[in-house]
Order: C-alpha cells, then structure tokens, then sequence
C-alpha cells in the first residue's frame, strides 16, 4: 500500500507526458506556418510563369498557325485594308489538345494548331514553376480591333493574347493531417500581340 502511494505520487514523468502531448500540435503549427509561406510562393511563382508565358505568347509563332497566313480579303470576303471585325473572328482558344472557335462564335479561318509553338509556350513556363504542365497552359487570342484585311506583311488580325494557368494543385507539408492537395486559383495575364513570329522571346 505504501508503494502504491508513493507510485501515484511520483510525477517525475510528467512533464514528457504533456510534452508528448503538445508535440503533434506544435509540429502542425509549425509546418502549417511553412506551409503558408510555400503557399505564398507558389502563388508568385504561378503568377511570374504566367506574364513570362504571355510575353512569349506575344513576340513568338502564333499558336493558330492557320491565322498566319489568312487573308480576310480573300477567304471572308473582308474589304482589303479595313479592320476583320468581331463577327468575323470572333476568336480562338488553344489547349494542349488544340484550337478551336470561342465559345459562341463561328470561324470560317483554318484553326490548324501548331503544337511546336504551344510546347515552347508551356516548356518556357515551366522554367519558372516547374509544377506547370501543357496541360495546365491555355491561350485565348481575342479580338482586339487591330490589323487590316489582306496585309501582306504578316496576319490580318492582332489579337489581344491572355495566358491563363488552370488546375495547379499545391501539396502542403500538412497533408499527413489534412489530407489531399489544395486547388490553386486560376491565373490570366494579357498583352496584345507583337511580332507573333519566331521561337524566342527576350
């Protein structure tokens, strides 16, 4: 009985028990602090990727390469040296699977696709944010009211040219807590084309 009582009394261990205790909790502060600041890099580091891309997207070989060589004039009956109006290109959105009309739209212009010039697009991205893949990458070319029907120097629109990154996830350092990965937001930048020819940007 004296030994039960001096047992029950020893508290010589206590304080690793309640250290065991708050452990999990300081560890998951502690890497969800870290996890913030991974978070907030990978934001920037997404956003970086996507003005590099519209940059490139820009200065380097149109994605819709049948836009290239496209006479308005001859093909859509456009007046030659008169603006392609909205109704006649209504624009053109390029994934890594290819081009196609702007929802809602029609385009009577070959929507041929160059996949060369995507996977410059997408490889250049992913030299800022490796995370990035073709297929997170998309490019929208809409209308923008610039060019001339049959100019015989390069194609007949300039469109306005946004970049967008969607469907990024973010693998937190607490997902042996929580679980899962956390779905980024999407990301768009836009610049009107430039050159729209060649295979690097500066």
């Amino acid at each position: 009985m004296k030994r039960l009582r001096h047992l029950l009394g020893d508290s010589r261990g206590a304080s690793a028990a309640e250290f065991a205790l708050v452990l999990p909790l300081l560890l998951i502060l502690l890497f969800g602090s870290i996890d913030i600041g991974r978070y907030a890099w990978a934001l920037s580091m997404a956003e970086k990727a996507t003005q590099v891309g519209a940059r490139w997207a820009v200065t380097t070989d149109m994605i819709p390469s049948g836009l290239i060589t496209y006479s308005f004039a001859t093909g859509s009956g456009v007046p030659q040296g008169t603006t392609v109006n909205a109704a006649t290109f209504p624009g053109v959105e390029c994934d890594s699977s290819g081009c196609r009309c702007k929802s809602g739209g029609t385009c009577n212009f070959p929507l041929t696709a160059s996949s060369a010039a995507f996977n410059r697009l997408a490889a250049r991205m992913a030299q800022i944010n490796p995370d990035i893949g073709p297929e997170n990458v998309v490019v929208t070319y809409s209308w923008s009211g610039l060019g001339f029907s049959g100019d015989p120097n390069g194609p007949d629109v300039a469109p306005l040219t946004t970049v967008s990154l969607r469907n990024l996830e973010f693998a937190p350092f607490t997902a042996f807590v929580f679980g899962g990965t956390v779905d980024m937001p999407g990301f768009a930048y836009t610049l009107p084309m430039e050159d729209g020819s060649g295979t690097s940007s500066n």
